[in-house]
């Protein structure tokens, strides 16, 4: 979809206006009859109004007159039920003339909400609608700014909805590189043999059981004017299918959508399009561990016992708490950079989605009170809200094994807090844990998040980034 800034409104454009009042209403948009109509309908408490004139479909949106994050997120939900009003009338080309603080959330929910995955469909069934004029007070980089990121989220999405028959570990690493290419921001990617040279145990390790190899990629946008002297690493759990490996997956229908597994991989990758594409002037780097999880007769097993990157020992009780083990690694790696900050995303747990379901995102750390306080802003701004949880010392005791060093289990309450703490044991740098493993995917829409990849940590990472 393109979003560009227009100068003014044709006679026979498709046109949305937006207002907070019916006092946002001019007689230079709008005949004394039509205006008379809009203000019975908003006394009727009406929120979407259409005025159809022949030649053009004209819509009025009655947004919030307050502009903080809550009314941005209802601008969004009001633009998702717009689009599917423009698509059921074929309308292509659509103005939005506004001077709202509420403009940018509005087109940023028609752009989510219209997104399509549709590739493996012999009768595609596209949406019309594939052009958003704007004519107002934002700005033509705001603009450029928006487009670029919702962009980077559809990017991710797309990511997510790809089956594992197409997106192996190896052929992530390809989609990593091409969308590298065109945002700007450089890759390096691992073999298995650089893998096995690093001495990446947890990675090999859940990858024992898969045909195809593991990959490990590295994406890092450094700016020449960065303001942050150490880099801020995003770290993305790349499991491209689940099956839970010897410890297959018992509930029933629980590895239907497990392609969804790698939604962390799609978020780093994504933030790392939009941060790259909009030139942020941060030195941000991305690490990618990525495989399947499979139980074929060389898959790990659990009562092994594997060796990490890091030289820790790891007696594996679940094969099915693999993410951490590939994040571990990676998180163990990103040592090297003495960054100022990291991060890790991943559909990690289903404690976390049990806990808060697709409503927002489990956080915690050991991170500074002021860096979660910036973060849990980011997310009312993109409304990906961070539910903080307690990140206490005791939930360690829950790891200890009698053979090694941890055990890559819990063994009691608070599951999605135990997998933090683990990964923790990987870290030497200040650092937040991010559980998406209720938002990641959805089964159905729901206003403007799409049904299956909903793209979950993109906005969130770059927001933060942004107001860093």
């Amino acid at each position: 979809m393109e979003i560009k800034k227009a100068s003014k409104l044709g006679v026979k454009d498709n046109a949305v206006f937006l207002i907070a009042t019916d006092k946002d209403l001019s007689l230079k948009n709008f005949s004394k009859e039509e205006i008379i109509y809009i203000k019975k309908e908003l006394k009727a408490e009406h929120k979407q109004i259409e005025i159809n004139r022949l030649t053009s479909v004209v819509y009025i949106v009655l947004l919030d007159k307050n502009a903080d994050y809550k009314a941005a997120e209802k601008a969004r939900n009001a633009a998702s039920t717009l689009t599917s009003a423009l698509n059921k009338a074929k309308i292509k080309t659509v103005s939005v003339v506004s001077d709202l603080a509420l403009t940018s959330a509005f087109i940023e929910g028609i752009a989510l909400s219209n997104y399509q995955f549709l590739k493996y469909f012999s009768d595609k069934k596209t949406n019309t609608l594939a052009e958003i004029k704007v004519i107002g007070t934002i700005k033509a980089s705001g603009i450029e700014e928006l487009h670029n990121t919702v962009n980077a989220t559809n990017y991710a999405k797309d990511l997510v909805n790809e089956p594992q028959s197409f997106l192996t570990a190896t052929q992530i690493s390809k989609e990593i590189k091409k969308l590298g290419k065109e945002a700007g921001f450089t890759v390096e990617v691992f073999n298995k043999k650089k893998i096995e040279a690093l001495k990446m145990g947890g990675l090999l390790a859940v990858n024992k059981g898969s045909i195809e190899p593991p990959t490990f990629s590295i994406l890092e946008w450094k700016p020449k004017n960065a303001k942050n002297k150490k880099p801020i690493v995003l770290v993305g759990k790349g499991v491209v299918y689940d099956t839970g490996g010897l410890s297959l997956k018992p509930t029933a229908n629980s590895m239907d959508f497990m392609k969804c597994d790698m939604g962390g991989a799609a978020a780093v990758i994504g933030g790392l399009y939009a941060i790259a594409k909009n030139k942020l002037p941060y030195h941000v780097i991305g690490l990618v561990p990525a495989t399947d999880n499979r139980p074929s007769g060389d898959a790990y097993a659990p009562g092994d016992v594997i060796t990490m990157h890091n030289k820790k020992t790891v007696e594996v009780l679940n094969t099915d708490a693999e993410g951490r083990l590939i994040m571990a690694d990676a998180l163990s790696y990103a040592q090297k950079y003495k960054p100022e900050l990291v991060f890790d995303i991943a559909t990690l747990t289903g404690a976390a989605a049990g806990a808060i379901g697709h409503y927002g995102v489990v956080g915690m750390g050991n991170a500074e009170e002021k860096t979660m306080a910036k973060l849990k802003t980011s997310g009312n701004n993109v409304f990906e809200r961070i539910a903080e949880f307690p990140f206490w010392d005791e939930y360690n005791e829950q790891l200890k094994s009698p053979i090694a060093d941890l055990t890559n289990l819990g063994n009691g309450s608070g599951g999605a807090i135990t997998a933090g703490k683990f990964l923790e044991n990987f870290t030497d740098y200040p650092y937040i844990h991010l559980d998406i493993a209720g938002p990641a995917f959805l089964h159905k829409p729901i206003k403007y998040l799409s049904q299956g990849g909903t793209g979950v940590g993109v906005r969130l990472f770059y927001d933060f980034v942004k107001n860093y």
